[in-house]
């Protein structure tokens, strides 16, 4: 009996593959509030496996093991935590005075306008009265929805330590099932490639979180120096917005100008904040990120913005946050993949030069003509 392959056309598998994908999309995003936190818990787990292993091998028995490895990672979480609120509690009891500030600076800019374009001061403010009442009442919804979502992440805030416990308790069993998915002859390869996956995801994490730590001390100081109020608070804070590519940058610096231009009698220093946050993001781009975090995970510009831009359209802010990580396991897997290689090469950052691809565009445009 002869057996004959069937040959499915071009225009049914790229259907098929479209629907997989936006199967596979619509997926993510219903079941968001289930797979969100297990992707944190495993790649926090992925990160606090080696403290484990240190605890193990000073005879101490792998449940004792987890439990003070998550006790000392509480214990620095909520150290930090406290730390931030304090500072955003003394931040709020000032927040009426920084108020009048803004409103004092907002009408001299409508008297400077009304005079410049000849437009009646009535109407701006009138417009501003508008704005305003159209701001609370989406404010207020705003409010409504900020509560349940903090409700949640409280629930979630809860899973996750559950969730990091049973991964690290059963990481042998997970590490033993994945490989015996493949056949006996991958085995050796899927092992190699798990490896791998999670010395990335340990790698780049410590870099950001060291990244974070490094620029945390350079926004604070540098606001310190300038004398802007909530330094340490605004620093923090800019350090972790840093973490999101490209886009977390701008509100980082927005904020210390703001508090910047309500505080200092001179607008200059607001120009100074950006100077100063200037200097720290060339040194974040040119000496920490190659030496802590690009060197870890070589990801280029350009699928950095996409993956951050559809992460957040997908899970929100904590999209934002994964979608690196996800996407380096994804670079991972596909360079060590054959046919998927070409994509590994397309998310990554090495430039071919363009003396090689001169002479296939020249053999092309010959084809051509």
């Amino acid at each position: 009996m002869i057996s004959k392959e069937i040959q499915i056309p071009f225009y049914a598998r790229v259907t098929i593959l479209i629907f997989g994908i936006s199967a596979f999309i619509m997926i993510l995003y219903i079941a968001r509030e289930i797979i969100v936190p297990l992707v944190f818990a495993t790649l926090l787990a992925i990160v606090l496996h080696p403290v484990v292993n240190f605890f193990t091998r000073r005879k101490i028995s792998r449940v004792f093991a987890i439990i003070i490895t998550l006790l000392l990672t509480i214990l620095v979480i909520v150290a930090l935590g406290a730390f931030l609120v304090s500072q955003a509690i003394r931040f709020s009891e000032t927040w009426p005075v920084l108020v009048d500030r803004f409103t004092g600076i907002l009408n001299e800019t409508i008297t400077w306008i009304s005079g410049y374009f000849d437009i009646k001061p009535q109407k701006i403010h009138e417009w501003i009265l508008n704005t305003k009442s159209e701001l609370i009442s989406t404010s207020s919804a705003a409010i409504g929805r900020t509560l349940l979502t903090l409700g949640n992440g409280l629930v979630i805030l809860f899973l996750i330590p559950v969730y990091i416990f049973m991964i690290l308790f059963y990481h042998p069993l997970l590490i033993e099932f994945i490989r015996r998915l493949f056949r006996e002859e991958h085995q050796g390869k899927v092992g190699e490639m798990i490896s791998k996956t999670k010395s990335v995801i340990q790698r780049y994490l410590v870099g950001l979180a060291i990244e974070a730590v490094l620029v945390a001390i350079m926004n604070s100081a540098g606001l310190l120096i300038l004398g802007i109020d909530y330094a340490i608070l605004l620093g923090i804070l800019g350090a972790f917005l840093n973490v999101i590519p490209y886009i977390g940058g701008i509100v980082a610096v927005a904020l210390p100008m703001m508090i910047a231009i309500a505080t200092k009698e001179s607008a200059w220093y607001a120009v100074y904040v950006l100077a100063v946050y200037y200097f720290i993001q060339l040194i974040d781009n040119n000496f920490i990120v190659p030496k802590i975090v690009a060197s870890k995970v070589k990801i280029n510009a350009l699928f950095s913005i996409i993956v951050v831009l559809a992460g957040n359209a997908l899970w929100g802010i904590p999209g934002m946050f994964l979608s690196l990580p996800l996407l380096a396991i994804v670079k991972l897997i596909c360079d060590n993949i054959e046919p998927l290689k070409p994509w590994g090469f397309l998310l990554g950052d090495t430039m071919p030069s363009l003396l090689s691809i001169e002479p296939i565009l020249k053999k092309v445009k010959k084809k051509v003509t």
